[in-house]
């Protein structure tokens, strides 16, 4: 019995696809892990996930009353899993578009950076199937 099915369009270089799926990852390994793939819809609501967590945190206490000194220190030290979240989330974004996680940096090039990275991690698709970073996080 073949693996691939005779009814289903050939892809571009004329094989068909077997549509392979990696693994979902956990939220942790989204959050915290700079392995792997993720595409845009779970960019996106990783990315507004963590602002919204970190804002309500921050109102939360602000309504509760919390001293400016402590909601300070609290803000600085709340910082810390949430660069790590973000660093993590857009690595795995440039990682979709078979680029290096070191394209982080673009965003430290005035003007053209941000916007470069909005671009090419918030709009457009990843690379279809595999690449050197793990397989396709939607499949084709």
């Amino acid at each position: 019995m073949s693996a691939t099915n005779p009814f289903q369009a050939p892809i571009a270089d004329g094989r068909y696809s077997t549509r392979e799926l990696a693994a979902p990852l956990s939220l942790g390994e989204i959050l915290f892990s700079f392995d792997g793939r993720i595409g845009r819809q779970t960019y996106w609501l990783a990315t507004l996930g963590c602002a919204f967590a970190f804002y309500a945190l921050l109102f939360v206490l602000v309504m509760l009353g919390v001293p400016e000194d402590l909601l300070t220190l609290v803000t600085l030290v709340a910082y810390i899993p949430m660069i790590w979240s973000s660093l993590a989330i857009q690595t795995k974004r440039w990682h979709d578009r078979d680029k290096s996680g070191l394209w982080i940096l673009i965003g430290f090039v005035p003007l053209i950076g941000g916007l470069w990275a909005f671009v090419e991690c918030g709009l457009l698709a990843g690379t279809p199937g595999s690449n050197e970073f793990g397989r396709d996080p939607i499949g084709y």
